[in-house]
């Protein structure tokens, strides 16, 4: 069995709660923190800078991902670089187009090229990564954020294309593949045998990683305990002819 200390990708805690994150910041194998303005709606976020700089308090010394959210690529780029000022450590989260459709390579080109770390998500299709490695900045980290999750929910496996985007990319040495949209733990094996080089988890899921290894002999016979346990204290009861 496969334990977490056994795993080299690097593990990005994923969401909005900034309790959470201060918990997850001081395990050893959360080696970053990326959110977005869903999970900081969800997360009852009101004010998007304030959030911002509370986290960046807690978290000093691993990569950050804010995001955009501006449908107006000039207004992007307007905010990429106010986020991107706000710390060393951050990456700029960059959707691969706008809700339109409209690509946004251009301006990860200029940003990467002034010296902005990008984070690019939304991108599904092995195109799209093509697009990002041509012009990203060779002496620029960028992260490019796969939604392998996503791809599986179509019922396609992401492994491959996961695969074919770490060997794609491999010539530029500051360009990371990220495992994005995770659904379940056994998701952070399957990127790991990729090669690929992050994986983001959400909080809920990263909560289960202690299970890691657990002996399913003594897993199964735990959940027959926790069946009866909540059948006793609901009081549930079944008159049988004996």
């Amino acid at each position: 069995m496969v334990k977490i200390k056994d795993i080299k990708i690097k593990i990005f805690a994923d969401g909005a709660d900034l309790n959470s994150i201060k918990e997850l910041n001081r395990n050893l194998y959360i080696s970053g923190f990326t959110t977005n303005p869903t999970l900081m709606k969800k997360g009852g976020v009101k004010d998007y800078k304030k959030f911002a700089f509370d986290m960046l308090k807690i978290v000093k010394d691993k990569p950050v991902s804010f995001e955009v959210f501006s449908d107006e690529v000039n207004e992007m780029e307007n905010q990429a670089r106010e986020i991107s000022s706000w710390g060393e450590n951050i990456y700029v989260k960059i959707p691969i187009t706008n809700s339109k459709g409209i690509k946004t390579y251009k301006l990860v080109e200029k940003l990467s090229k002034d010296g902005i770390k990008c984070n690019v998500t939304a991108i599904l299709l092995i195109e799209q990564v093509q697009e990002i490695y041509q012009v990203s900045d060779p002496n620029t980290d960028i992260i490019i954020s796969i939604f392998a999750g996503r791809i599986a929910d179509t019922g396609v496996d992401p492994t491959s294309t996961m695969r074919e985007a770490v060997s794609l990319c491999k010539n530029k040495k500051k360009i990371q593949i990220l495992w994005a949209s995770s659904r379940e733990l056994i998701n952070i094996l399957q990127a790991n045998s990729t090669g690929c080089h992050i994986i983001t988890v959400p909080h809920q899921i990263l909560k289960k990683i202690d299970g890691m290894g657990k002996d399913l002999k003594q897993l199964s016979l735990e959940t027959v305990k926790t069946f009866l346990s909540d059948a006793v204290s609901a009081g549930y009861n079944i008159k049988t002819n004996k």
